[in-house]
């Protein structure tokens, strides 16, 4: 039995890391799952990106201002509660990337016709400010939006890629 000779080897093994550096990178918009649920939880500060009722991908946060309770009307500084869905994208927004989420729902907007407030709107899951006020380290450890559910940029573009028009989104208190 004739051994391949050292430099035969290692060209060997350079043949077969190049390949498999190519299958592993060689990565198709098709190839990410896709969800057909999302869950928020406010309390811990996740995004659960769901598959048949498993987290496949999961991401911390940043909430409105006062994040704790329901949006009951504009200005409140707070995320609302319950299900909607994640219904328009916007790749042109003040921040980067933002899908929209279909708050007010009608019984949203009865809760606020009945208690004479405006319920508000224009609630989004989007990354960071284009134009940043604060220091990057700010929007990684605080509650910074006027009632959206903020993500860094990174995971904004997981979050786009891995969520279809019209998925349902849950947000829990």
């Amino acid at each position: 039995m004739i051994l391949p000779d050292k430099n035969d080897r290692l060209t060997t093994l350079a043949t077969l890391l190049t390949g498999l550096c190519f299958v592993t990178f060689a990565v198709r918009a098709g190839d990410f799952p896709v969800a057909d649920n999302v869950i928020v939880e406010k309390e811990t500060r996740r995004l659960h990106l769901m598959r048949d009722g498993v987290a496949f991908r999961s991401f911390d946060i940043a909430l409105g201002v006062a994040p704790t309770g329901d949006k009951e009307q504009e200005g409140d500084q707070r995320t609302p509660e319950g299900v909607y869905l994640l219904d328009a994208r916007n790749s042109a927004s003040d921040f980067f990337l933002s899908i929209h989420i279909s708050y007010p729902n009608s019984t949203d907007r009865a809760d606020a016709r009945r208690k004479g407030y405006d319920p508000g709107g224009a609630i989004m899951i989007h990354g960071q400010p284009n134009d940043p006020t604060y220091s990057a380290a700010y929007y990684q450890k605080e509650d910074w939006t006027n009632g959206c559910i903020a993500v860094s940029n990174s995971d904004m573009i997981d979050i786009w890629l891995m969520t279809p028009n019209n998925v349902p989104i849950e947000i829990r208190p």
